[in-house]
């Protein structure tokens, strides 16, 4: 990696914000993502060259193209024959479907709910969890989204679990599908169910305690 250091410094990169924002739900890892940042300082239209890739970041030839295959599977890069000035044919590395990507995530992010105050429901995870949520457990609470669970109620999932000391995804999904089960869509219906229980209980206290024998 003393490459990748001697790069940084000898050419600063700027890089767009919104790239470490949301390389994890795009399913990109750590590796994948130096990959990206080294493709980015070069220009759209890399030629593709795991060599070079190799020779500047430090990283074998091989993993180098490992990596780039995964990413062009993922379709975060697309690889394309082009003919160059020379006439003759080359491949190139195209950024499109990176770029193509990151702003339907920026439209989905501006279609949240309001309820969330516009803030990154994949942040809250990672504030409440105390760490970095990983591209795995990105792409599982993605699934919750797209299984229709409302970002409302997630969150509320999400309190449960901290409140029980528990930091499980697979414990949140637990609570998601028994209330999906129990016709619990909102926080509304979860607050009325637990004021229900909470009554029932006194109720039970109330006749458990009641003095029979003083009893006019």
């Amino acid at each position: 990696m003393e490459e990748l250091e001697k790069l940084l410094k000898d050419r600063p990169i700027i890089l767009p914000r919104y790239l470490f924002n949301y390389y994890l739900r795009l399913g990109i890892t750590a590796e994948e993502l130096i990959i990206l940042i080294f493709i980015i300082d070069r220009g759209d239209k890399t030629v593709y060259d795991p060599e070079a890739i190799s020779n500047a970041l430090g990283l074998d030839k091989y993993k180098v193209m490992e990596l780039l295959n995964n990413l062009n599977e993922k379709k975060i890069i697309s690889i394309s024959v082009e003919k160059n000035s020379d006439g003759k044919s080359e491949e190139y590395i195209s950024l499109d479907l990176l770029y193509k990507k990151i702003t339907n995530l920026l439209i989905d992010r501006q279609d949240d709910d309001k309820d969330l105050d516009n803030n990154d429901i994949f942040s809250i995870f990672e504030n409440e969890f105390g760490r970095t949520i990983s591209s795995m457990e990105c792409q599982i609470i993605k699934g919750w989204i797209d299984d229709n669970f409302s970002h409302e109620l997630i969150m509320e999932a999400l309190k449960e679990a901290i409140y029980n000391g528990v930091t499980s995804l697979r414990y949140i999904e637990k609570i998601l599908y028994d209330w999906r089960k129990k016709g619990y869509k909102n926080k509304k219906d979860i607050m009325d169910a637990k004021n229900k229980y909470r009554e029932s209980k006194k109720e039970v206290k109330d006749v458990f305690y009641y003095d029979w024998l003083n009893d006019d």
